[in-house]
């Protein structure tokens, strides 16, 4: 065998103990973890992630000044939207737009009761496997606990607040025409029903950032747990 290849084979074979010694090291310090501490951890966080993204969202501005979450104009809409100012409607777009994620940030704070409900009922189970997972295991625990019941309840606000706008009324009567025609998908005929799904896909969404940051930066969390429990991560 040649000095290089060597080289290169001895550099793969050392790679690969470091890799397994480190997946060896990471499965240890969780095993030292005892149920209790892994579920209270994991509660901690998700209460702390829930908590956060509805204090974010769910203040003025929460949705419409964040480009990540901020609702849109459905479908063709919003291609619509364009032509519409260019004939000087474009204040009417702008209104219909606000009045959108104005309905979000109103509904959102009506959500925490519901997902730290979901925290409550979390089994150790959950918790392992949310410690387990990627990094949007929360994120995916929230999302299956938590959607439907988060609908029922932002629904109804989300309706109050899009009914202000005379526009809304057409929209629903013109975008149900299109759906039929097949130029609009069937959710977002209704702007009611768009507004929530959008609502709490910008939700999990953020919650989704908070679980990430915990993950990069558990010392960060300012918590002797939180730090503890998602440091065996590291």
């Amino acid at each position: 065998m040649q000095r290089r290849d060597f080289h290169h084979a001895a550099t793969g074979f050392a790679g690969t103990l470091l890799l397994g010694a480190w997946s060896q090291a990471q499965a240890l310090d969780l095993s030292q973890l005892t149920n209790a501490e892994a579920s209270s951890g994991v509660k901690a966080a998700l209460t702390q992630g829930a908590e956060a993204a509805v204090a974010l969202l769910g203040k003025p501005n929460g949705f419409l000044s964040n480009p990540q979450v901020r609702i849109p104009l459905p479908g063709q809409l919003a291609d619509a939207a364009k032509l519409l100012k260019r004939f000087g409607m474009g204040q009417r777009v702008e209104e219909l737009e606000t009045t959108l994620n104005r309905a979000a940030e109103a509904a959102v704070p009506e959500g925490k009761a519901v997902l730290l409900q979901a925290v409550q009922s979390m089994t150790v189970a959950d918790a392992k496997s949310i410690l387990g997972g990627g990094d949007t295991s929360v994120t995916q625990f929230f999302a299956s606990k938590t959607r439907a019941p988060l609908a029922e309840r932002f629904l109804p606000i989300v309706t109050r607040e899009t009914d202000k706008l005379g526009l809304v009324a057409q929209y629903n009567q013109l975008a149900g025409k299109a759906a039929g025609f097949g130029l609009l998908k069937a959710e977002e005929a209704n702007l009611a029903q768009y507004v929530t799904g959008k609502t709490l896909d910008g939700l999990f969404t953020t919650i989704g950032e908070q679980e990430r940051a915990l993950r990069r930066d558990p010392v960060g969390a300012g918590s002797a747990l939180l730090q503890k429990v998602f440091g065996a991560l590291k």
